[in-house]
């Protein structure tokens, strides 16, 4: 492994497939060595109970691990051996998690990224009011439409204001804002030419300040990650991982709540 990822562009081309044969010889020696355990271990009765159910639990833990190690295996031989392209569906990026997803976002010191994306919304108060941990690797554009139908579920009327960077940007999602009736559809286009009329609502004071709030949810991400513990997740499974985020968010409102309600307490001088 240690080969293969100190190769340079000029050795993969004749050392690359020799290299993972070795690989995958030696892997399936692994698996194969464990599944003897496994079938060794099968009628072991511990000294103690406690030693029964150790066996039991450990014995399921090599199967569960067998079984990825043979969907690395099989993906490894397809893409790099017989030059297949696996579907993304297919593939297995973490033998710890199989529920990680690949992330392309685009960033030129980090192209490719590992983990789930997670859609926020957030009110003028501070408080997330709605939250999605988000499989695969969707298009924001996907997002503005069924945001809007929770938030008039919600709250019973579409937003005053509705902020969102220009990856949200789409005709559809355009039309979705005027028919919401939304005073303020703060959304940058994406690329090509604007209209004269597209270039005067996004230098209007209203879009421009719905966009400086928007800015500022980068904030609440921060908060989320350095001081609600959404940074990492030492929870496994992917239900879990949801169950995570959305404890998380939970804390993060209860906490501004206090804020806000500590802030209303406070007697208010007038101005001299």
């Amino acid at each position: 492994m240690q080969k293969l990822q100190r190769m340079t562009n000029s050795q993969r081309q004749n050392q690359q497939v020799s290299t993972y044969r070795e690989l995958i010889t030696i892997t399936q020696e692994v698996l194969t060595h464990a599944r003897r355990a496994i079938e060794t271990t099968g009628k072991a009765a511990g000294k103690t109970v406690t030693d029964a159910l150790m066996i039991a639990e450990l014995r399921k833990q090599m199967t569960h691990y067998c079984d990825l190690g043979d969907r690395v295996v099989d993906q490894a031989k397809r893409r790099v051996l017989n030059g297949e392209q696996v579907p993304t569906t297919e593939k297995i990026y973490s033998i710890f998690e199989p529920h990680t997803d690949l992330i392309k976002r685009g960033k030129i010191n980090k192209p490719i990224e590992f983990g789930h994306k997670v859609f926020l919304a957030e009110s003028a108060r501070g408080l997330i009011t709605q939250y999605r941990a988000l499989d695969g690797n969707p298009s924001d554009e996907d997002h503005v439409q069924s945001c809007l139908k929770v938030h008039k579920n919600v709250f019973g009327a579409a937003p005053e204001v509705f902020a969102a960077d220009r990856g949200f940007d789409s005709r559809s999602n355009q039309k979705a804002c005027r028919k919401a009736r939304i005073q303020c559809p703060s959304i940058p286009q994406r690329g090509g030419t604007k209209s004269a009329q597209r270039q005067a609502l996004e230098k209007s004071p209203a879009f421009k300040k719905a966009q400086r709030f928007r800015a500022g949810i980068e904030g609440r991400i921060s908060v989320l990650f350095r001081g609600r513990g959404m940074k990492r997740c030492r929870a496994d499974g992917k239900e879990r991982f949801d169950l995570f985020v959305g404890v998380t968010v939970f804390a993060n409102n209860l906490l501004k709540i206090a804020e806000l309600l500590i802030d209303k307490s406070k007697p208010r001088r007038r101005a001299a």
